[in-house]
Parts: structure tokens; C-alpha cells; sequence
């Protein structure tokens, strides 16, 4: 996302989609009653002179400013939905219209008050290098390769290996080759058509290592940190996130970051230490002070603002962020969305504990 002008007095930013990416963070930036402007399609319906001849719809470009009533987002799209209260030419104000966000669209987004956990989503979204890394996960039977995203990962390919396990050495060895020579097909294509920058190389036992023996390409050899994992396909991928070795070349990726923190959650809970979770338990910690990181899913705040049930959480946040609380909204994408969902969608990681 790229900052073209911010007036933060008069509580207006004015922002350029660069990639689908963007319209995770503008979905958690935006909240209900803000004000959006900038230009749109609208379609207009026109009626021929003649009977014999059917109206036609035109497609025209037109600005336009809305306050926010719904947001409509997927991973490849955002649409806002809300009533005009500025346009131009003939469009009167109060008519319900819609903006459907994509990349190189420029809106600006202007809110009564900006919290610093929005301002903070919004640097993350503006500085994020665009850091590609490719994760490979495979044993003798299957492979799994996965693009890191920052809201979780994108699978990209699986294939099957015919390995022998038992047999002819000469054979299981030609076989091996062949599925070996296939993934590393695989790493070289993807690397080059979406410049790769590092490739995380996972599996159980020795397969990681017999691969790279027949790897001759120095420069993708560069790029390749190996790791142990002991599942395959998905749940692999998840695995990798999670381990030590690639830590360092992961740590800049919000994905792992949240990994990272709901597995810390978890530690917490189960020693009955620092944290609690579930919506009243947190409000308690919020309201006590002592809500030192609020960890909430993006699956949880859809959820809320489809049964227009978001105010009351829209509170809880604005408190805590007063309150000089951490704010962190975790993916439901990934592992550790998943598990935070599980949990009722929001938890807390405190500052002390709490006694009731």
C-alpha cells in the first residue's frame, strides 16, 4: 500500500492498492461510519426512444464519497458499501452505492479518530517489503510447494512421487532420481517466474539431503534453507512455519509472527499464567488494565460485522488501545487462526495476572 497524502488533523489518509494484499489491511483499517472517497463505476441504465428497441446499461466513471455502512471482502477482493453524502453531477446524496477496491485503485479513508492500532496496520501494510519465499515440503510419496503470504500461504502445487520402498535398489534409486529431479523442476520454475527470494526445503528423514546431492544450480542452492518436518502436504507447510531453522528468513513475515504469537497464547494457557481468552474474559482484562497484547481473528470480525454485531467488539479495541494495549489481528487463514477461532476468536496475553 502506497501513502499518497495524509492530513491526520482532519483524519484523512489517501492510499494506492498496489496488491491484493493491501485489501486484507484495508479490511481491518476500515470500520463502519467512516467516510471513503474516490472514483467509481457507476452503471446507468438508458431507455430508447423506441419501444421496438431495449434500454441499454453504460459503465461511466464517476467521484463519489460514502459513509461506510458494510464491507464485502475475499482474498482477491473488497467492496464497501454505503450511502453517497458527496458526488458529482446529477448523483443524489443518501443513494446507497458501492466501491469495488482493487489494486491501483486510490481512495482516501477519512475516520473522527484514528487508533494506533489502525495507524500501525497501516505502516505495516506501506513498509512490507514484498519478500517472496517459496516452502517445498515432501517425502518419498508426495510434494507440496506453497507461497508464504501475509495472510497465510497459497498452495501452488502438489504431485505425486513414485519412490520404491522395497525392490531392486537399482530401481528405487532410478525412481528417486526421477521424483527429485521433478521437484527441483518445480523450485527452478517457480523461482524464476515469481522471483523467489528464499525457498525453505522440508522433510522427514534424509530426502532433503539426497536432493540437494543432485542439485546443480548454485544460485538456487543460495536460496534454499532446509528444514525437518514430519507431515506433508497443509499441515507440513503449517509445521515448517513454526520451526527454528527458518525462523530468521521468516521473521519479517506477519504469518509467522502470528504463528509465533498464538503458540505463546497456547504456553500461557496452559500454564494458567499470562492470558486469557474468550470475549467477556478479555473485556475483564481490558477493563483491569491488564491486557498487554489482544490477539483477535479477522474470521471473528467478519463473523461480527455479517450479524451486525461488531459495535460492541469496535468498543472493546478502542478501549484497549487507550489503554495502551497491543492490538494484533491474526488471520483465520493459517494454523494459528485456526486454533485462536477455536478459542472463541479473541484472547488476551496480560501484563499480570488476574485474580478473580
Amino acid at each position: 500500500m502506497k501513502i499518497l497524502h495524509s492530513n491526520l488533523r482532519k483524519g484523512e489518509y489517501k492510499l494506492q492498492i498496489q496488491n491484493l494484499d493491501d485489501l486484507w489491511y484495508l479490511s481491518q483499517i476500515i470500520d463502519i461510519g467512516d467516510t471513503v472517497k474516490g472514483r467509481t463505476i457507476r452503471k446507468i441504465k438508458t431507455n430508447s426512444s423506441s419501444d421496438d428497441v431495449a434500454s441499454s446499461v453504460i459503465r461511466k466513471p464517476i467521484f463519489i464519497s460514502i459513509e461506510v455502512e458494510k464491507l464485502a471482502y475475499t482474498k482477491d477482493s473488497l467492496r464497501i458499501l454505503g450511502r453517497i453524502n458527496e458526488a458529482s453531477e446529477d448523483i443524489s446524496k443518501g443513494e446507497h452505492h458501492s466501491f469495488n477496491v482493487e489494486e491501483q485503485t486510490i481512495i482516501s479513508i477519512i475516520k473522527p479518530k484514528w487508533y494506533k492500532y489502525q495507524l500501525d496496520k497501516l505502516k505495516e501494510s506501506a513498509e512490507q517489503k514484498d519478500t517472496k519465499i517459496l516452502v517445498c515440503v515432501f517425502d518419498r510419496e508426495e510434494a507440496t510447494l506453497a507461497l508464504i503470504k501475509k495472510y497465510g500461504f497459497e498452495i501452488l502445487t502438489e504431485f505425486a512421487g513414485n519412490m520404491q520402498k522395497k525392490g531392486d535398489p537399482d530401481k528405487q534409486n532410478k525412481h528417486s532420481s526421477n521424483f527429485y529431479e521433478e521437484i527441483i523442476s518445480k523450485l527452478t520454475e517457480y523461482t524464476f517466474r515469481l522471483g523467489i527470494d528464499h525457498i525453505v526445503l522440508a522433510s522427514p528423514a534424509f530426502f532433503k539431503e539426497d536432493l540437494m546431492k543432485g542439485l546443480k544450480d548454485h544460485e538456487l542452492k543460495k536460496k534454499i534453507i532446509l528444514a525437518t518436518c514430519n507431515a506433508v502436504g497443509k499441515p507440513g507447510i503449517n509445521e515448517v512455519l513454526k520451526r527454528p531453522e527458518v525462523k530468521e528468513v521468516l521473521k519479517q513475515e506477519r504469518t509467522a509472527k502470528e504463528i509465533n504469537l498464538v503458540e505463546k497464547l497456547l504456553s500461557e494457557i496452559s500454564k494458567q499464567a499470562l492470558a486469557t481468552y474468550g470475549l467477556k474474559e478479555t473485556r475483564n482484562a481490558v477493563d483491569a488494565g491488564a491486557a498487554e497484547t489482544v490477539l483477535i481473528t479477522d474470521g471473528y470480525i467478519f463473523k461480527l460485522r455479517e450479524e451486525n454485531k461488531f459495535q460492541e467488539i469496535d468498543k472493546l479495541l478502542k478501549q484497549a488501545d487507550t489503554m495502551k494495549a497491543a492490538i494484533i489481528v491474526i488471520s483465520s487463514e493459517h494454523e494459528g487462526g485456526k486454533k485462536l477461532d477455536g478459542l472463541g476468536g479473541i484472547a488476551t496475553l496480560l501484563r499480570y495476572q488476574l485474580q478473580y
